[in-house]
């Protein structure tokens, strides 16, 4: 997959207003923890997080991602009525039924003439969203496009906190599948996508590749139909061993055209989950893990938007420049890999 035409124009994001500990965690399961006689400290020494952002009760994911959305048409001064395509790529939606694009669609004020859609896949979704819109821009279908997420937690993490705290009968093995959503943050992102003009200073789409490993679609499960609370099963240590395993198949794919070797890489974005993740992705992918710009510790797992957003920081910190290259590497549950090269 190689792109000619596709311009990265504006990021923008939006963090939502309350910051939750690990610490503040790990009191309200305090009970959980003497019974078990867990050591304090043990959510943020495992995963890496110190804290993670939770929006307002009843903050909808389409609020969220509208947030962001506005960011990025404010940030450059781009008319709403512009916009031809519009993508929703969270995890978290307002509901099944409508699209969650039509409410940022609605609350964007943007044109009628602009083609909207929900694309889900997991952690996957906004790469995927990128994906999609690069194609339409690079056919000609669109001259430009909005990617969004807006991801909500705060109901999986209190679901969580309440089911470890009500269930007397857990043991330490029995408390492993529900301790990885206790790392999940919430936050939005969006980026403005369009037609590669001269003169444009601003990172471009090059290339990507993916792979596929669905025979581990069990790993990590949530929100089953029947259920009447978010909750989700995860087998983090066999997950993390399956989707590094798909992210090396993936990145030998992704480095075997000249030019796009880990020395040929100057900033490494990655869907984020934990620093055991991080280290073994970049070992056993014979990346410097150096070039990994990092936002776990102050965000956590942000589904969707965690790759974006950390990519969307780093340009602000001028962390990604232009002469350099980067590239996007994200891994989401089911199992399935997607990475993506950028220069500026």
């Amino acid at each position: 997959m190689v792109y000619s035409k596709v311009c990265l124009h504006t990021f923008a994001y939006a963090l939502p207003p309350r910051i939750l500990t690990s610490d503040a965690i790990e009191e309200r399961l305090a009970p959980l923890y003497e019974r078990l006689k867990l050591p304090a400290g043990r959510l943020e020494l495992m995963s890496g997080i110190r804290e993670r952002r939770l929006w307002e009760p009843g903050t909808r994911p389409s609020q969220g991602a509208a947030l962001a959305g506005q960011a990025a048409l404010d940030k450059d001064d781009i008319d709403p009525e512009s916009i031809e395509c519009l993508i929703f790529t969270s995890v978290s939606r307002d509901m099944m039924e409508p699209a969650t694009a039509s409410f940022v669609h609605g609350q964007l004020g943007l044109s009628e003439d602009c083609l909207l859609f929900d694309l889900s896949n997991a952690c996957l979704g906004f790469l995927d969203g990128m994906v999609m819109l690069a194609n339409m821009i690079e056919l000609g279908q669109v001259r430009n496009g909005l990617v969004v997420a807006g991801e909500t937690a705060e109901e999986l993490v209190e679901s969580t906190i309440l089911a470890l705290l009500a269930d007397e009968s857990l043991s330490r093995k029995k408390i492993k599948p529900a301790f990885a959503s206790l790392t999940i943050g919430s936050g939005s992102v969006a980026l403005y996508m369009c037609n590669l003009l001269p003169g444009m200073n601003k990172p471009r789409l090059m290339r990507g590749a993916w792979k596929a490993n669905t025979k581990h679609s069990d790993l990590c499960q949530g929100a089953q139909s029947g259920t009447e609370t978010t909750l989700m099963n995860t087998n983090s240590e066999e997950l993390l061993i399956r989707g590094v395993e798909t992210a090396h198949l993936t990145w030998q794919d992704f480095a075997s055209i000249p030019g796009w070797s880990a020395e040929d890489i100057d900033r490494f974005f990655c869907h984020q989950v934990g620093t055991a993740h991080a280290r073994l992705l970049f070992d056993t992918l014979g990346l410097d893990l150096e070039k990994n710009f990092e936002t776990l510790q102050i965000l956590g797992n942000v589904g969707s938007v965690s790759a974006p957003i950390t990519m969307a920081m780093a340009i602000e910190q001028d962390c990604f420049r232009r002469g350099e290259k980067a590239a996007m590497l994200g891994i989401g549950s089911g199992i399935n890999c997607l990475m993506l090269g950028l220069e500026w």
